[in-house]
């Protein structure tokens, strides 16, 4: 019978402890702890949710020294990835933006040709036609007129032919001066894409070569150190959620989300499972802001496309304002964006090797929350 009772006291503590873990961090690590590091635990011991030490033996302090040098370099790696998939994303917009304006004024060059050209041909009909009355003065052709009065007739005509004339001499100039501005315009437009695209090309560069780095690193590492990596991981995402949730913060946050913010949780979180690929707008992989602009694009609410720029035009929010439906825009430079979707957790496009998932909104060092549908 004590045995029985004790059985069901160990369940019962492990119960407790799984769940404390669920509450503290949800699955999912981004390049999270890039620029906040945390501290490690006295005596190699990993922290409990609450705060306390496990029970468990102490690991290898040496080689978790080895390994959270790795982790740091890696989160360096990744956000450093992130920062140039924000410069890749924003220039190729900017390129879109750009070609489409080429496009338009393209369009402009071409009515405007064929607008001069039926001019020209006009102008040359009114030349062949003074030609046929062989040039004379007016004077002229009143002396030798046979039937005055109708040249006089005809002279009220040819004085609104001058006058067409003229009309048509003005048109044809202003035709010709809209021309060169278009042509100026579009020589400047293609001078810009050029060089945006050269700035894609070198972001898409920088891109790959951080990626390639990490992989290399982690190539490096034994299956058990891996597992281990993964671990410290784990627990350092759970101590940041901790602090975070440990100030308070979550206490005063009771916004309920607007129909068009469920609608983009709905999206968001729609979306987990699927991987991350820098760049990508779906529908079968994401980068991080291409995962918060679909979501809104699909509440109906179009916003920017990188997380800068969402940070830039979107209306700021306090955080004890925040709701679901909410961007939590993360790092100093606002290179990571997540989707809040209530009780502290977010839905995100974390990096390069993961999916789509849930985490704890604190996990990251949180810059701001802006608000796509404010009023």
């Amino acid at each position: 019978m004590e045995r029985g009772r004790s059985r069901r006291s160990v369940l019962a503590a492990a119960v407790t402890a799984v769940c404390g873990i669920t509450v503290l961090g949800a699955p999912g690590t981004a390049f999270a702890t890039a620029q906040q590091p945390s501290p490690r635990p006295r005596d190699g011991a990993s922290p409990s949710p609450s705060g306390s030490p496990s029970a468990t033996p102490a690991p290898d302090t040496a080689v978790d020294d080895k390994l959270e040098a790795v982790r740091t370099k890696l989160d360096k790696l990744y956000h450093d990835a992130a920062v140039a998939t924000d410069a890749y994303n924003a220039a190729e917009e900017k390129a879109r933006q750009q070609s489409a304006e080429i496009a338009e004024l393209t369009r402009k060059i071409s009515e405007g040709q064929k607008k001069l050209d039926e001019l020209k041909d006009r102008a040359g009909a009114a030349a062949r036609a003074q030609y046929a009355t062989g040039g004379l003065p007016p004077e002229a052709r009143l002396m030798l007129s046979e039937d005055p009065q109708a040249f006089l007739d005809g002279a009220g005509w040819a004085l609104q032919g001058e006058r067409a004339t003229r009309d048509l001499i003005q048109d044809m100039t202003r035709t010709q001066k809209e021309l060169r501005q278009y042509a100026d315009q579009a020589a400047d437009r293609l001078a810009k894409l050029e060089a945006t695209r050269k700035a894609k090309d070198a972001a898409r560069k920088r891109i790959k070569e951080r990626i390639e780095e990490a992989e290399k690193l982690q190539a490096t590492l034994e299956k058990k150190q891996r597992e281990r990596l993964a671990e410290l991981e784990r627990q350092a995402a759970r101590r940041a959620q901790s602090a975070w949730l440990g100030t308070g913060v979550l206490k005063d946050v009771r916004g309920k989300a607007s129909d068009a913010g469920q609608q983009a949780v709905r999206f968001a979180t729609a979306q987990i499972g699927k991987p991350y690929e820098w760049g990508a707008e779906g529908p079968r992989t994401y980068d991080c802001s291409g995962l918060t602009s679909q979501a809104w694009a699909a509440a109906g609410r179009p916003i920017p496309r990188t997380s800068q720029e969402q940070w830039k035009r979107l209306p700021h929010v306090a955080v004890k304002d925040m709701r679901p439906g909410d961007l939590i825009i993360y790092f100093d430079d606002a290179s990571h964006v997540a989707l809040y979707v209530g009780g502290g957790t977010i839905v995100h496009a974390p990096r390069p090797g993961r999916t789509v998932t849930l985490a704890g909104a604190g996990e990251m060092p949180i810059l701001g929350v802006v608000r796509p549908d404010a009023a």
